[in-house]
């Protein structure tokens, strides 16, 4: 009886500490404003999202300016080196910044609300500081722009509410699946004929709970890159994918270190158990003299 519940409190702690670490993550990173910007602002020296917001940003300006057929080609090439030229100065870097903060808190309000509408970003402002640059070059073309939204789907709005649903359970989830991990494991283990057998099996459930995450986050990856519209550079998502899921790539990895660790020291020290038994068992008693009878 008591293995048998032994092995299920192990079991449901292997199982819950994954998924711990997925809703921690969800709820204290993806859900944190300071730790989303924070993961977010090393993009901005990304080239793939830099060159995908410069295509968007030159699209939305080429939108607003009518020229004849024969300078589409030498104007669109121009407006797009004038905007890459302007992603690698520090007002993009803060007009990035600020973008992106706008845009999580725009998620999170619709994560958190009933309103089923896109969630999009407006790079306005960075095609009006675009506009601005070119007219202090004094290209005639820059009197002629006139962007009023130039917006990047973050969220779409049919996707909304099966995301909500999510978020509202891992952000629940957040704290007590982790604590729960915890005293599962600890339970397990106390109450375990064999501890030490314990020991060694929450360890390896933990590494293999851990490695299903790494995979977990991998295939998401790529069903993620897999399902976008043909407009949108993969590479771009790709890395902002990457960025968003660095801490829980890093999770899972020290959870599969900590588990094989655990995993080993209750190896090894079974194995020096075993042999200090084996030093400490008395030695076989040695034979007596045979006694020789006279007649």
């Amino acid at each position: 009886m008591r293995s048998t519940l032994s092995a299920v409190l192990i079991a449901l702690a292997c199982l819950f500490a994954p998924l711990g670490a997925l809703s921690t993550w969800a709820a204290y990173g993806i859900g944190d404003d300071e730790r989303y910007a924070a993961a977010m602002e090393p993009l901005a020296a990304d080239t793939d999202v830099r060159e995908a917001i410069a295509a968007a940003v030159t699209t939305g300006i080429l939108r607003e300016v009518h020229v004849r057929a024969p300078l589409q080609g030498p104007v669109n090439h121009f407006v797009r080196d004038a905007v890459r030229s302007f992603t690698l100065t520090p007002a993009f870097h803060t007009a990035w910044q600020a973008a992106n903060r706008a845009a999580h808190e725009a998620v999170m309000r619709a994560l958190r609300s009933d309103r089923e509408e896109a969630v999009t970003i407006d790079l306005a402002p960075v095609a009006e500081q675009v506009r601005s640059q070119l007219a202090g070059a004094h290209v005639p073309l820059a009197n002629r722009i006139h962007v009023e939204h130039t917006e990047i789907t973050v969220l779409p709005s049919e996707n909304l509410a099966e995301l909500r649903k999510g978020f509202h359970v891992l952000e629940v989830a957040g704290f007590w699946l982790p604590v729960s991990a915890a005293v599962l494991a600890v339970t397990g283990i106390l109450v375990a004929v064999c501890r030490r057998q314990a020991v060694l099996a929450t360890g390896l459930g933990t590494a293999v709970g851990a490695a299903l995450l790494g995979v977990a986050v991998a295939v998401g990856r790529r069903l993620t890159l897999a399902d976008l519209p043909p407009d949108v550079s993969p590479t771009a998502v790709g890395a902002v994918y990457d960025a968003l899921t660095d801490t829980l790539r890093l999770v899972s990895w020290a959870l599969l270190a900590l588990g094989l660790t655990v995993a080993l020291t209750a190896l090894l020290t079974a194995a020096y158990a075993r042999r200090r038994r084996a030093s400490r068992a008395p030695g076989p008693a040695p034979a007596e003299p045979p006694t020789r009878v006279r007649a």
